[in-house]
This record gives C-alpha cells, structure tokens and sequence, in this order.
C-alpha cells in the first residue's frame, strides 16, 4: 500500500513537472481591434422600446419580494461550461428564454472562436442580470452612472458581461495552459458580439466606467 501511495506521488510530480515544462500555448494572432464605442451604441431608449418592453417580464419589480411571483417565467441561469456568472450584488440570476438562450449563444461562439484562432479557453463573466427597483436605487446611490430608473434591466431581458476580464481554464489536455491577453479577449468578445447584432439577435452598449458590455436579447 505505501508503495503504491509513493508511486502515485511520484507520477504526480512527473506529470506537474511536465505540465509546467510544456504548457498549452497561444498561437500568434492579429485581430483587429473594433471601435467599440462607435459599434456599439445601443441606447438604454432604443432597447428598451425595440426589446425589452417587447419580450420582457409586463413591468418593474419593486423588491426582491415581488421577484418571487415572476421567477416561474424566467430562466434561473448559472454558471456552465459556457460562461460563469459573478458575485450579483444588485441583481437576481433570472432572465427571459430568449436572453438566456442569447447568453448562452454568446459563451458558446466566444469559446469556439477563441478555438478556431489556437488561443487557450476562457469563459465570459456575466456581471448583472435583473435588477428591481430596489436594487437600482441602491445601485444609484454606490454612484452608478447607467443605474437608470427605467432600466433594461427591469424586464429579465438584458445582462451585463465584463470585457475586462475573464474566466481562465487553467488545464487543457492535461496540461497548463498559457494565458490569453485581456485585450485578446476583448476583441474576440467583440467580434462575436458585432456578429450576432448584424444577425439582428441583441442589441449592445458599451459601458466605460463599468467595463462591461450592457446586451439586450431580441428573440
């Protein structure tokens, strides 16, 4: 038995060495760099007449009270092989089937496009979700400029996703893997998301201060 204990110690040391020694690298590659403040310019106006109010819950929650006579509807999202979702401090994890399907649309291609380019996996990070009217003023207090009283936010149909940083798969093939700039990242986040607002699926804004980018569904 001690043999055995020492044996399986010795080839995890061998393997970790290994891992170390030869990690997963990153191809070298050029993505160009999107003007995202340009592109991506979706006004809390246009989604909210074009898409929340359209496919979103009927109104605004008071509290979190009054969220529990809605969550039937929505989809309860967590965290998957497609993306993570971060610590809510003003938000419940609940969105509309299409936002959810949306989102998990938008981990999926992200994942896949950072595979076709030979760069190591990371997952997008939701950082807000549904937000009730309590939660925005709280929000509006902390000193959130976007905290709007008549948030997108308010209908299920719209979550946050940072782009300024991410959820880093540390193994692949059983091995370390080497890390992906941010700014990698962020362009390849970008271009998954330019594509599915051409395909008329979202509509995108994005933030500055909060360093994410603000997404309402349109399906």
């Amino acid at each position: 038995m001690k043999k055995t204990i020492i044996s399986v110690l010795i080839l995890g040391i061998v393997w970790l060495c290994l891992a170390i020694l030869f990690p997963c690298k990153n191809k070298s590659v050029k993505i160009k760099e999107l003007n995202y403040a340009l592109l991506f310019n979706d006004q809390n106006g246009v989604q909210l007449k074009s898409a929340a109010a359209q496919f979103g819950i009927k109104q605004p929650l008071k509290n979190r009270d009054a969220a529990d006579d809605v969550k039937d509807g929505l989809v309860r999202i967590r965290s998957n092989s497609h993306y993570s979702i971060d610590k809510l401090t003003h938000s419940i994890p609940y969105l509309t089937d299409g936002a959810a399907e949306l989102l998990d649309m938008i981990g999926k291609n992200f994942l896949d496009s950072l595979e076709s380019k030979g760069l190591n996996p990371n997952k997008i990070i939701v950082t807000s979700v549904l937000r009730t009217q309590e939660d925005i003023k709280k929000l509006q207090k902390s000193g959130n400029p976007n905290a709007v009283k008549n948030s997108a936010h308010c209908y299920a149909t719209t979550f946050d996703i940072a782009y300024a940083y991410y959820d880093k798969s540390w193994f692949k093939n059983f091995r370390f893997c080497e890390s992906v700039e941010t700014e990698t990242l962020k362009k390849v986040l970008g271009e998954v998301l330019r594509d599915l607002r051409k395909q008329k699926k979202c509509y995108v804004k994005y933030e500055v201060k909060q360093r994410c980018f603000h997404i309402t569904t349109r399906m």
